[in-house]
């Protein structure tokens, strides 16, 4: 049985932010390319945040754009999610 959810699991994207501007996607796609996209991220320790509607819209801008406005509370949530995490991380260090 396949299901919508079913196949954003096979989508990943990655953002880049800086702190200017809006954030960008440096990596997205399905099947292997989205294996290696988690598998980078587990190996580097970046939170995955996982959210199927958000990763097919991600997926859907070219590699190296900025977000569109439209997508800037959503990925304002990721973000959150992010620096949340880290400094999670940094009190058990």
């Amino acid at each position: 049985m396949s299901t919508q959810r079913d196949s954003t699991l096979s989508l990943a994207a990655a953002l880049r932010y800086t702190g200017r501007g809006a954030p960008s996607v440096v990596a997205s796609g399905g099947g292997a390319v989205a294996e290696r996209i988690r598998a980078l991220a587990a190996e580097y320790d970046i939170p995955i945040f996982a959210d199927g509607q958000l990763v097919e819209l991600l997926c859907q801008i070219p590699v190296g754009d900025e977000i569109p406005e439209t997508l800037y509370i959503a990925v304002a949530e990721i973000l959150a999610f992010v620096y949340y995490v880290d400094a999670s991380l940094d009190e058990t260090v």
